[in-house]
């Protein structure tokens, strides 16, 4: 054996938050990286600012926000919760701010921030990082510990901890090796699927609004029957659907849906603050004092330029049509389309493109409150190779730092 007792596999969140804790306690602890840079996916997070946790205080309802597998992360939140994630980070030189919907991102709106402050956090701790050495494999030695392959030769070491990342934006390095690595040592891997994910809808005319933020709206999404889930905030629309953290949140619903052979609906409602009689009485106000106008440009005052045609599309009205002969009818149908614009979900984006990855390692299989398989002694699991994921706002980098914490200190020389 070498001098090393733990190596962590994967220098991302998870990586780097369990070397450094694990390295912290006098263990000599190696990181190994594939990528020349530590943390290329939290680099990209929040669009470059990294919404790094949440600010809310109860666990119970940190927990709620994660469809998958969410009680499983109890243990690990109670020994690393979100404020400790913010003290942690205040503690190596990084001020935080909190934004609208409890977001908690670095005052300086840099990822990059984030990233040197926990490679900061690891290195000090005395751990060695090995950028540009990707591992191609682990086994288990015939007594005990671990062997690790990779293109420099052989590392033997007494316990390892997986945090590879899942197999969304495999250009940041999680390409879906610790799948593989795991199986071949007798754990189950849920099937994986993306997460947090664009959707394609069936309706072309979402290319006429490529680019078209909306704020403060409410979108549901329906099968035949039922309402299948709700939430309200910002989406986007691109040129194959739709996108945005109202649309990421329920892709998760959707992309259950598509898998039952159904296409679920898209429900938008544009002005939510008002009733349908009360927006009736704003459009009639608008018809009045653009009655001179075409029907086109009497919304100005409503919506935004390049959504008016769409919406006189779906309510069936003639865009040059004058707006003082709109019938009362038209108008019913206008303000029914305003609350309840429909798109058809036809696919979701590959699982390249999806911001956490679903499935991997099956929680039942692990220790939750230590992050050791239950199979094979002294393997670690951390992060997005776990069979969990989260909601947009923070969630899944909490799991990653709270996972990560709770490996490293265990793997850790007792």
């Amino acid at each position: 054996m070498n001098s090393y007792k733990v190596a962590v596999i994967g220098g991302g969140a998870a990586g780097l938050v369990a070397a450094g804790r694990c390295a912290e306690t006098g263990t000599k602890t190696l990181l190994l990286e594939k990528n020349k840079y530590l943390g290329r996916k939290i680099g990209i997070t929040g669009k470059g600012r990294c919404n790094l946790t949440t600010s809310i205080a109860s666990i119970e309802d940190i927990i709620a926000q994660y469809p998958g597998n969410g009680r499983f992360l109890y243990s690990a939140f109670s020994q690393f919760s979100n404020l400790d994630t913010i003290d942690f980070f205040n503690s190596l030189g990084l001020k935080t701010v909190t934004e609208r919907g409890q977001r908690v991102f670095p005052a300086s709106d840099r990822a990059r921030d984030v990233v040197k402050a926990l490679e900061k956090y690891a290195k000090s701790s005395g751990c060695e990082i090995r950028p540009e050495s990707p591992v191609t494999g682990i086994s288990r030695l015939p007594v005990s510990g671990f062997k690790i392959t990779t293109a420099k030769g052989p590392i033997e070491v007494e316990k390892a901890i997986l945090a590879v990342g899942g197999a969304s934006y495999p250009g940041t390095g999680s390409t879906g090796d610790g799948y593989a690595w795991a199986r071949k040592m007798g754990h189950t891997i849920v099937p994986i699927r993306p997460a947090l994910v664009p959707l394609e809808t069936s309706e072309t005319w979402v290319r006429d609004l490529q680019g078209l933020s909306l704020r403060n709206v409410k979108v549901w999404l329906s099968d035949s029957d039922n309402i299948l889930g709700s939430e309200f905030g910002e989406m986007l629309f691109t040129h194959f659907g739709v996108s945005g953290p109202v649309i990421l949140t329920l892709s998760r619903i959707a992309a259950a849906e598509l898998e039952k052979g159904k296409q679920p609906l898209i429900h938008i409602d544009l002005k939510p603050a008002l009733s349908p009689e009360t927006l009736d009485r704003r459009i009639q106000r608008d018809f009045k004092k653009y009655q001179r106008k075409i029907i086109q440009n009497a919304l100005v005052d409503l919506l935004p330029q390049a959504l008016i045609p769409v919406v006189l599309e779906n309510a069936e009205i003639e865009r040059e049509k004058a707006t003082h002969s709109i019938t009362r009818e038209e108008r019913q149908s206008l303000v029914e389309t305003l609350k309840d614009l429909k798109l058809t979900v036809s696919g979701t984006r590959p699982l390249s493109e999806a911001i956490v990855t679903a499935g991997g390692v099956a929680t039942n299989e692990i220790n939750p409150r230590t992050m050791e398989s239950k199979i094979i002694s002294g393997l670690y699991f951390a992060g997005e190779i776990i069979d969990i994921d989260g909601n947009t706002g923070g969630f899944n980098l909490q799991a990653a730092f709270s996972t990560g914490y709770v490996a490293g200190a265990n793997a850790a020389d007792k």
